[in-house]
């Protein structure tokens, strides 16, 4: 319990520096004051959890990246999931998941053609 009240004092914390942002930093990070917002809210392990998905499309972390806007979309999707317990089972398989195997993944169609 202790720790959740501290995860949630944190959270606190982090959503109001975000509200301090100036426009010139929320353009430096190349994001919105909404979206740098729902990155605080969503679970720490979004970021992990795409880029060992991608891996499962043979896309790596650098080729998911490399467009921001593109990066950004990926992980804010991730973050809506409410298949994280699917997820988490086909991502403990490593090597042994497949692309078919990740129908419930929001983002299936976008690794699909990026992969392409």
């Amino acid at each position: 319990m202790f720790q959740r009240i501290k995860t949630l004092l944190h959270r606190w914390h982090d959503l109001a520096e975000v509200s301090a942002l100036s426009d010139r930093e929320l353009d430096d990070l190349g994001m919105t004051r909404d979206q740098v917002e729902r990155f605080v809210r969503m679970p720490a392990d979004v970021p992990d959890r795409v880029v060992a998905m991608g891996e499962i499309f043979g896309i790596s972390a650098e080729e998911l990246k490399r467009d921001h806007n593109a990066w950004v979309e990926l992980l804010e999707t991730c973050g809506t999931c409410r298949d994280r317990g699917a997820c988490a089972l086909v991502l403990e398989r490593g090597e042994l998941s497949r692309p078919q195997d990740c129908g419930f993944c929001l983002n299936a169609a976008a690794f699909t053609a990026a992969a392409s």
